[in-house]
């Protein structure tokens, strides 16, 4: 390959489209949906950025990694809140209910009130139900 040949077989479409041949190039990275991140110093210099280069540059490349990450942890905690929030099934929603308290959705109503265990059992019946 000669040196335009080699200058052009980059990952880099904007480095590329620097060199020669820009209308094809830039042409068929668009056809192709081609997304171009930048990585060089020729691409950053052609659209205005800073240069990923010099002592602040693996701090800028921590800092972007680190805000993508915390991104994607606050977006897994949000997703856990939400599920807690919201039951996923009738099934979930209803189990739920029943594990709250009688006093949740009564109050302090006398007549909600639930009468013991003890109540309405044969003993309580006496002689009625004894057949002698």
């Amino acid at each position: 390959l000669g040196i335009t040949k080699a200058s052009l077989q980059t990952r880099s479409f904007i480095s590329a489209a620097s060199f020669q041949e820009t209308t094809r190039v830039l042409t068929d990275a668009s056809v192709q949906g081609k997304i171009d991140t930048l990585n060089g110093l020729k691409e950053n210099v052609i659209v205005g950025r800073l240069i990923p280069a010099g002592t602040g540059a693996g701090m800028s490349r921590l800092r972007v990694t680190a805000t993508s990450r915390d991104a994607a942890l606050r977006a897994a905690q949000r997703n856990w809140q939400e599920s807690l929030i919201a039951p996923a099934s009738a099934a979930e929603e209803r189990a739920a209910e029943l594990r709250q308290p009688v006093e949740a959705d009564v109050g302090d109503d006398v007549l909600a009130t639930v009468v013991g265990e003890t109540h309405g059992t044969d003993e309580d019946a006496g002689e009625y139900l004894n057949k002698e």
